[in-house]
C-alpha cells in the first residue's frame, strides 16, 4: 500500500524554479534620476543595475536565517506526518494479522476504519503542505521587503533608473558585469545584521 509523505520544495529549489512563486526583485522603474524628455519616453542615458536574488539569499546572514527558519518549520511538520504514518502502519499490520480470524462483517468494519484513518491522514498531509507554503511565502515576503529597501537606496545613490534580476528563470539573457550590484546589496544587508547584534 502506498503511503503519502509530506512533500515540500527544498528552499534552494524554490528560488531556482519559476512557477507561481517568483521570489525577489523585478524592480521596474525604481527611481529615474536622469532627465525625462518632454515626449514622455526614456532618456537615452538610462543607467541599469542587476541583482542575483539566489546569491543574495545564500550569501547574507538574513538569507541564511530565512533558510534555517523554513527548514526547522518543515522538519517539525515532517515529524507530525511521520507519527501519523507510524500509526497507520501499525493499524495496517494489525488488520493483516487478524484477517484469518475475523468474520466477514468484522473485517469489513476494520477495513472501513482503516480507510477513514487513511483519508484523515491524507487531509492532514495536504493541510501541512499548505501551512509550509504559507510560511514560506511569509518569510520570503519579509526578506524581499528588506532587499527592496537596500536595492532602492543603492539605486538612488548610483542614479540607477532600472534594476532587474538575473539568474535562473529570470528572463535576463545578457548584462554587463559592471551593472551587477549584488555584492553591494549583500554587504549592506550583512552590515545591517551586524548592527542588529550590537546590544
Amino acid at each position: 500500500m502506498r503511503r503519502k509523505s509530506l512533500r515540500y520544495r527544498p528552499i534552494h529549489l524554490f528560488f531556482r524554479q519559476g512557477g507561481g512563486c517568483l521570489f525577489i526583485l523585478v524592480f521596474l522603474s525604481l527611481v529615474c534620476w536622469s532627465c525625462a524628455p518632454t515626449n514622455g519616453g526614456f532618456s537615452s542615458d538610462l543607467v541599469i543595475g542587476v541583482v542575483d536574488p539566489q546569491r543574495i539569499l545564500q550569501e547574507t546572514v538574513k538569507g541564511q536565517q530565512l533558510t534555517d527558519k523554513l527548514n526547522a518549520f518543515m522538519k517539525d511538520r515532517q515529524a507530525l506526518v511521520e507519527l501519523e504514518q507510524k500509526e497507520l502502519r501499525n493499524l495496517e499490520d494489525a488488520l493483516r494479522a487478524q484477517m484469518t480470524i475475523l468474520s466477514q462483517s468484522a473485517r469489513a468494519l476494520k477495513e472501513d476504519q482503516f480507510r477513514k484513518k487513511m483519508a484523515a491522514y491524507q487531509q492532514k498531509v495536504a493541510d501541512l503542505n499548505r501551512e509550509v507554503q504559507e510560511r514560506q511565502r511569509e518569510l520570503q515576503n519579509e526578506f524581499r521587503r528588506e532587499v527592496e529597501e537596500v536595492v532602492t537606496q543603492i539605486a538612488s545613490d548610483r542614479n540607477l533608473g532600472l534594476v532587474l534580476e538575473h539568474g535562473t528563470n529570470s528572463g535576463t539573457l545578457f548584462y554587463q558585469e559592471s551593472w551587477d550590484i549584488s555584492t553591494d546589496v549583500i554587504q549592506v544587508l550583512n552590515g545591517m545584521s551586524d548592527d542588529s547584534e550590537v546590544p
